[in-house]
């Protein structure tokens, strides 16, 4: 029965590299000691996410990329002020596409409801998406090549997408890149696997606050961590404790104060008015579970969703 439900949901997505996928994750994190630039003040980030990705298969060729991803962020904006809470809510709708053995590719639209969810209107939806081509130039290497690009609240922004996946003939050792935006760099133990993560984003939140304009956050974070992963039911269920450094920034601007154009690190016609100080990095701890599908070995030879 498991074996069947696989093969109808996964068949078209996968390959012999990566030989799973991630259906379920969720997670909680703390960041300490934010310290507000040029004051005495700071501020704690409390951040929760979880996510869902659910591939449905339409034929040999093609598959429906379905999931929702829900996100929030607890953190003071300015010194001595009441702490914000920002929501990110998206939608994930795509297809993954099989040409031959070698090449394959994934086109997903996201998007999205950001913002402090007070009053919500047309101001708080973004769109967004990505598309990456893969090559499979081994048996346990991927080559991916791509782009995301979203409407956010200071403009657009685009960032290319470079990586690869490589998965060790013993299986231990595992790389999966996809820069600037993230990496991940394991071992396996057994029971248990160490490794080592990086996670960029930049995004948006639209606020509105009673007797004042309307503003947005601009949120630039750089998330560099080293992670233990406890292992349950065969993989199928992970457990991450993560110790890292993150860079999170909440930048608080006016809502017609915007740039011309993002791309990856930097920006075009950025002239802003920032009203809030700047908010340094600080050391964060996150715990995360996930819930993966881990496929047969007679099935993991087809193209992969990610």
């Amino acid at each position: 029965m498991r074996k069947l439900f696989f093969l109808f949901l996964l068949v078209p997505m996968l390959t012999s590299a990566q030989d799973y996928v991630d259906i379920f994750r969720i997670g909680y994190s703390e960041t300490f000691n934010n310290n507000f630039k040029k004051t005495n003040s700071s501020t704690r980030v409390k951040s929760f996410e979880v996510g869902l990705t659910f591939p449905v298969v339409l034929n040999d060729i093609h598959a429906l990329i379905t999931g929702a991803d829900f996100s929030t962020n607890k953190l003071q904006l300015f010194p001595q002020a009441e702490r914000t809470n920002l929501y990110s809510t998206n939608i994930k709708l795509g297809l993954a596409s099989t040409y031959s053995e070698k090449w394959s590719s994934t086109i997903v639209l996201l998007p999205k409801i950001a913002s402090d969810y007070n009053g919500i209107s047309g101001d708080d939806f973004y769109m967004g998406g990505f598309a990456v081509l893969k090559l499979q130039k081994k048996k346990n290497l991927i080559y991916r090549f791509g782009a995301y690009g979203s409407q956010e609240a200071f403009g657009l922004f685009t960032t290319p997408i470079i990586g690869w996946y490589y998965l060790s003939p013993n299986k231990k050792f595992e790389m999966d890149m996809s820069l600037p935006i993230s990496a991940d760099v394991s071992y396996a133990l057994g029971k248990t696997t160490i490794g080592m993560d990086y996670f960029g984003i930049g995004r948006s939140f639209n606020i509105k606050e009673e007797n004042e304009s309307d503003r947005y956050v601009d949120l630039s974070s750089l998330d560099f961590a080293a992670y233990w992963q406890f292992n349950f039911l065969d993989k199928s269920v992970l457990l991450r404790t993560k110790l890292g450094y993150s860079t999170n920034d909440y930048e608080v601007y006016t809502q017609d104060d915007t740039i011309d154009l993002g791309v990856s690190a930097f920006s075009f016609g950025d002239n802003r008015n920032q009203l809030n100080p700047s908010i340094s990095g600080g050391f964060y701890a996150k715990i995360e579970a996930i819930y993966r599908f881990n496929l047969p070995a007679e099935v993991s030879r087809t193209p992969e969703i990610k």
